[in-house]
């Protein structure tokens, strides 16, 4: 099952349970993907939005709403951040478990053996074999500077 039928599927089980909260989250999700397809379409991309844009929608949605909550926090307004948590809580489970620590240096240490990495040259292939490998599994932004360090 594709990723846009999960989202479809869990749209319909909201709407029956008359769960407000996620109904809304996984309508913002639906629009996002229907906005990159209409942007593809554009493009002449007439197929649509694939599994691996829908994780990468996904993830900046997250990233999206961990830096609103993180501001809604610094200015006092608790109630905002807890309801932007909650809503990365509902777009997490269409993404794949995220890594930890010690699995993303183990990554880290694999893609830098396969691709023969041995400078910071390197490191665009290092995170191109990365991202390939491990889209919506670990955030990128925080990975870069370990690869870096790495390949120094």
């Amino acid at each position: 099952m594709g990723m846009r039928d999960r989202v479809s599927d869990a749209l319909k089980g909201a709407m029956k349970a008359k769960d407000t909260g996620r109904l809304s989250t996984l309508r913002l999700i639906n629009a996002a993907i229907k906005d990159r397809d209409i942007a593809l379409r554009g493009e002449g991309r007439e197929d649509g939005v694939g599994d691996a844009e829908v994780m990468a929608i996904l993830g900046k949605m997250v990233k999206q709403r961990q830096e609103s909550a993180r501001a809604y926090e610094e200015g006092g307004r608790l109630e905002l951040a807890d309801k932007e948590r909650a809503e990365i809580t509902v777009i997490e489970d269409f993404l794949p478990r995220q890594l930890d620590e010690a699995e993303i240096t183990k990554a880290i240490d694999s893609a830098i053996r396969s691709e023969g990495a041995d400078s910071i040259r390197d490191m665009g292939k290092v995170m191109g074999a990365l991202k390939s490998r491990y889209t919506g599994q670990m955030d990128f932004g925080r990975v870069g500077p370990m690869v870096k360090e790495r390949l120094a």
